[in-house]
């Protein structure tokens, strides 16, 4: 670490110290609060082929992401509270920032929440689309690493996120809630230039549980309101430079005593525009189903399976199809400490265009489980991941 970020550090946790005091000692005034929260996740991992070799190392961030945060809010008095989130990811085995140049690279945001009329927050904040339809989708149930579909495509993990974005979030009406979001470009003389927008709704009704989102962005490659972003695997590397990306899901559950299974769909559509490295919309369909049983109050064991399929376009007459399996079992040591096992296999066929260099060119598609194996995937068809490992949260 350089002087300049070892005073960064300093500075924050002389910051993060009144907080922390305020979590541990016994408010004056309960109509104000700040909570220190993180998690630390490492394990042992094995996988069959990253780039033509097979690996065993530790990774970080699996069951959940690594991370801490500090969030707070304040009574205002007629049901209106100030909130606010500051949320930072780091790597578990090495200290790092997970983001370089961001301290909270997960979420900033300020906000009013009001018990009738809704919430309102602005700042780095996830979507909608992924608060709604994500909480019921794959990796609501099996963890981001091994249980995203490829390359996470359609953004249902924690991949996608905001900047300078204002959020609206109902209240809950019968069991429905619905949000929307806009997240400004910052462009001089244009406010849609390099904006981006989301909306979704979630309906609750007993054991059932339904979402559905929508994403909608611009300038891709270059828009300052694209926080970030996952299109750095070789499932859609090829279309970095599309001029705007549109995603749509839906995802239901259904939950009868002990077991819980579920439903997701997902349509990803990518759009050239002046200076796009690809010539024609490309379009990939997931269609995908989960399901968990929880054994004992402490034992819980999941699985899941999907089916990934783009179309043809940009000189691609075999277009590449990818199919998952997921399994995740984990044991509950305590409500904080979590022991637990990931394994997932993908068979990929098919032609992919893939980032060549400055440009594309079309390839034989090759597997990338989950999200976890976006800059490590496999050099060919299959890829095997294998995870053993310990979550705390506190």
């Amino acid at each position: 670490m350089n002087p300049i970020q070892h005073a960064r550090t300093r500075a924050f946790v002389l910051c993060c110290l009144p907080f922390a005091g305020a979590v541990l000692s016994t408010n004056a005034s309960a109509q104000s609060s700040v909570t220190l929260y993180g998690v630390v996740d490492n394990a042992f991992s094995y996988v069959s082929n990253q780039k033509g070799h097979s690996n065993f190392y530790m990774s970080q961030g699996n069951l959940q992401a690594s991370k801490f945060g500090l969030v707070g809010s304040e009574d205002l008095g007629g049901g209106t509270k100030a909130i606010f989130r500051l949320e930072s990811g780091f790597n578990s085995l090495t200290g790092a920032q997970s983001t370089a140049g961001y301290l909270f690279n997960r979420q900033a945001y300020v906000g009013l929440a009001n018990d009738r009329y809704g919430t309102v927050t602005l700042g780095r904040q996830y979507t909608p689309y992924f608060n709604m339809v994500g909480a019921l989708g794959p990796t609501g149930v099996l963890t981001g690493a091994t249980g995203a579909h490829p390359g996470d495509i359609d953004a249902l993990d924690t991949t996608l996120r905001f900047n300078n974005s204002v959020t609206y979030l109902s209240p809950t009406l019968a069991g429905l809630r619905m949000s929307a979001q806009y997240a400004l470009g910052g462009v001089p003389g244009s406010v849609a230039n390099g904006s981006n927008f989301s909306a979704a709704f979630r309906y609750d009704y007993q054991p059932v549980s339904i979402a559905a989102g929508y994403v909608k962005l611009k300038d891709v490659a270059t828009s300052a309101a694209l926080g970030s972003f996952a299109i750095n695997s070789p499932v859609n590397n090829g279309y970095a430079s599309a001029r705007s990306a549109q995603l749509f899901a839906a995802a239901g559950r259904y939950s009868w005593h002990d077991l819980m299974v579920g439903l997701n769909y997902s349509n990803v559509q990518y759009a050239p525009g002046n200076g796009s490295l690809f010539l024609d919309k490309a379009v990939f369909n997931t269609y995908g189903v989960i399901a968990t049983y929880r054994v004992t109050p402490s034992v819980t064991v999941g699985g899941g399976y999907s089916f990934t399929q783009q179309s043809k376009a940009n000189g691609i007459d075999d277009p590449a199809h990818y199919q998952q399996i997921s399994f995740e079992q984990t044991y509950n040591l305590s409500t904080r400490t979590t022991l637990y096992a990931l394994e997932a296999y993908q068979h990929a066929s098919g032609k992919a265009l893939i980032a060549a260099g400055s440009g594309v060119s079309i390839a034989d598609a090759v597997a990338v489980v989950g999200d976890s194996q976006n800059t490590t995937p496999s050099s060919g068809p299959s890829q095997f991941v294998g995870m053993v490992g310990l979550r705390h949260a506190f």
